[in-house]
């Protein structure tokens, strides 16, 4: 993500065509889906545990809905932010952008009654909604939106500048479905759970590639790289490998050690608010457009050095509570003399 945005905002237009920018982009294309897909994932966590804690029906939801409205808030937060920033040399238009962040905030509104419904329904019920979005995407764009204003519609209807619903959604609602499945799965099968993974996503990544090449279509029009079902199911095909190779690569003996790209992970929307004003900001606002390959190339080294300081230092600070200050003047304070008091001998 980070060299797919560095790449995507500094290199010159007339190098945009060759095969070291193509490769960038599509790599960048990926975190996006890993993204979304692991936000489903974690939010049926949150609905597993709220269930297993006795809440009622009610306060399941709610707290659902706590969950959607907190990412809303972040995603208004970063376009006030970016904004900011940004003027007097933006368009206030640029405050309803439809971002990731507002996108998984709505999605996981209208996700949000799958907390009252049992487990077996929810993978069921995630299932059908990502699957319908997916395959709804190309008629999504087909039909006619002019009616509504164009702020809302860009919450719908695909496009190549934003994140709608459709298709992005589907990867939340997916990720759901995982996530029941996954925190239901006992330790002694998990094993095997990956290698069907590995195998599902295999089977899924190339049946999409073949079916999406085939010379007839169910649609009128689609468009492959804005709205088709293949790329989606190629897309998660994807996901659902990288989730094996992920849980192997964590059985060798140096998993254990600290990992760079862990420690992004765990920190990632800083590290995703921080650099894309580094990147789409005023900031290096100089050179945009105007760098060669080579150039982006050591900004983008430099850029993910720069997040792993950042990330390292949020994780640190972190660590510091307020029981640590405390425990730390306390220590300060007995060391200091003190009275010894008389002897009553």
């Amino acid at each position: 993500m980070l060299q797919g945005h560095t790449f995507h905002s500094f290199t010159k237009p007339e190098l945009r065509t060759e095969s070291a920018y193509v490769l960038s982009q599509f790599v960048g294309g990926l975190p996006p889906v890993i993204f979304l897909y692991l936000t489903g994932v974690t939010f049926a966590f949150i609905l597993d545990s709220n269930e297993r804690r006795g809440l009622t029906a009610w306060e399941r939801w709610v707290a659902a809905l706590k969950r959607a409205r907190y990412l809303f808030v972040l995603a208004i937060l970063f376009r006030i932010q970016l904004w900011a920033f940004a003027w007097p040399w933006n368009s206030w238009t640029d405050l309803f952008k439809v971002d990731v962040l507002n996108m998984m905030g709505l999605t996981l509104f209208l996700l949000s009654p799958l907390a009252v419904v049992p487990l077996i329904d929810r993978v069921r019920l995630s299932t059908f909604m990502g699957l319908a979005i997916a395959v709804a995407s190309p008629l999504i764009t087909q039909a006619d939106w002019t009616w509504m204003h164009p702020f809302l519609a860009a919450y719908i209807v695909p496009n190549f500048a934003m994140f709608p619903i459709f298709p992005w959604a589907s990867f939340v609602a997916f990720g759901v479905a995982s996530g029941c499945l996954l925190k239901r799965c006992k330790p002694e099968n998990l094993d095997r759970m990956m290698q069907w993974s590995a195998i599902f996503g295999f089977v899924l990544l190339y049946t999409a590639q073949y079916l999406s090449n085939l010379p007839y279509s169910l649609y009128a029009k689609s468009d492959f790289w804005l709205d088709s079902p293949g790329l989606v199911f190629m897309k998660l095909g994807a996901v659902f490998i990288l989730a094996a190779f992920a849980y192997l690569w964590g059985m060798r003996p140096w998993a254990g050690s600290w990992s760079w790209v862990r420690q992004l992970g765990t920190t990632s929307l800083l590290v995703y608010w921080v650099h894309i004003e580094l990147v789409y900001g005023r900031w290096f606002g100089y050179f945009k457009d105007r760098l060669d390959t080579w150039q982006v190339v050591v900004f983008s080294v430099l850029l993910i050095l720069l997040m792993i300081g950042l990330s390292v230092l949020q994780t640190r600070l972190k660590r510091l509570r307020a029981s640590d200050w405390k425990g730390w003047f306390s220590s300060t304070s007995s060391s200091s003399p003190q009275r010894v008091p008389a002897s009553t001998d």
